[in-house]
């Protein structure tokens, strides 16, 4: 049963991410959640810290795309300065929002990965979609108000995990 919580890797940070070795694995795509993961939740103007990661990522020629739970409005007002393509209303941790953008974009699971700040609903819904997946830390320390009970279960859910597995460490490349 907590298989469906584990990560393929977990990565400090996005930027810590090496597009090449994506490449490498035969990622073509990038899903990625918004708030905590790319852009602080309460700052949706992004970094140079981003900008410099999605230049790599086109330089290797793997597109990244935004799979949020929120509103179409919301990622909208959020990624029109950095022109991100999106999916809004992913209904993560349910996989249907990935699988909706894996069979639009025809895409096989094994072309993809998705990196996100949650176990609980980003690394939930890429294994229920059969997808790799990067756990990176949030962000911010903080969360918005409904994240919070996430944040309580993801931690006994991250103890038990690492109980049972010691390479459950966090990493800054993809091993």
């Amino acid at each position: 049963m907590l298989a469906r919580f584990k990560p393929t890797w977990m990565i400090e940070r996005f930027s810590d991410i090496d597009p090449d070795q994506l490449k490498q694995m035969g990622i073509h795509v990038v899903f990625s959640d918004l708030d905590n993961t790319l852009i602080a939740w309460n700052n949706p103007d992004g970094t140079p810290e981003l900008r410099e990661w999605m230049r790599k990522l086109a330089d290797a020629q793997i597109q990244l795309i935004v799979v949020s739970n929120n509103s179409h409005d919301r990622i909208g007002r959020a990624v029109e300065k950095i022109g991100l393509p999106f999916v809004s209303r992913a209904l993560k941790p349910l996989p249907v929002g990935i699988n909706r953008t894996l069979k639009k974009m025809q895409l096989a699971p094994s072309e993809v990965v998705m990196v996100g700040d949650q176990i609980m609903t980003d690394i939930l819904a890429a294994n229920g979609a059969g997808i790799r997946s990067i756990l990176v830390k949030p962000l911010l320390p903080s969360d918005k108000w409904i994240t919070k009970p996430n944040r309580m279960m993801e931690k006994q859910v991250m103890r038990l995990l690492q109980g049972q597995d010691s390479q459950m460490q966090w990493q800054k490349e993809l091993k």
